[in-house]
């Protein structure tokens, strides 16, 4: 277990960050609510990771889908809600990520105890922003253990927000592309 302080604007780009350095994984990520589900599951759409979501809006066969695609390795990435953390058994997961911190303590014990089953190891991750610190506090009360620290150097958090494949919104890159191609102004023709 371990967790890693990161801005609620920035996990994005360290779920793709996570992903990308780990292409043949199954990864299970869970979010708080069916809306939070669709969104990440958009931004990782935006860098060419495919996903897919398994919440309280879905159909019991499409959950059924879901999950065989997932059990069987076709698809490498579930983004699910702490509904679907109870009562699943989804073989060889192995990174859980908690992308938001659960709400409820005994939640994180859920969602963590879908992988390293058994005698097989497991990873979970926990993407904590300034905001969710008083869950993380709560769910090292409830655990009796303190989870480890993930320390993230400066230069290696900005790497990873600069790297991202998704520019919709990286004004950085953008003033790197304007000063590659600066736009020359066309010269006004003086009537005569």
């Amino acid at each position: 277990h371990a967790v890693a302080f990161i801005k609620m604007d920035d996990k994005r780009f360290f779920l793709e960050r996570l992903i990308g350095e780990n292409p043949e994984k199954k990864i299970l990520i869970f979010v708080r609510t069916k809306v939070r589900a669709e969104r990440v599951l958009a931004a990782m759409a935006r860098v060419n990771i495919a996903g897919q979501t398994i919440h309280g809006d879905k159909d019991q066969d499409e959950r059924n889908r879901v999950m065989s695609a997932f059990r069987a390795g076709r698809n490498k990435i579930l983004i699910a809600t702490d509904v679907s953390a109870r009562g699943i058994d989804i073989p060889n997961v192995d990174f859980v990520v908690n992308y938001d911190m659960p709400d409820e303590p005994e939640n994180y014990v859920h969602r963590v105890g879908r992988t390293g089953r058994g005698k097989q190891k497991g990873q979970a991750v926990s993407f904590c922003s300034p905001e969710e610190k008083p869950l993380l506090v709560e769910v090292e009360k409830y655990t009796y253990t303190p989870i480890q620290v993930m320390d993230i150097e400066w230069n290696t958090y900005q790497d990873t927000l600069d790297l991202t494949e998704d520019t919709t919104d990286n004004w950085k890159q953008l003033i790197k592309e304007a000063e590659a191609n600066p736009h020359k102004p066309k010269k006004k023709k003086k009537k005569k």
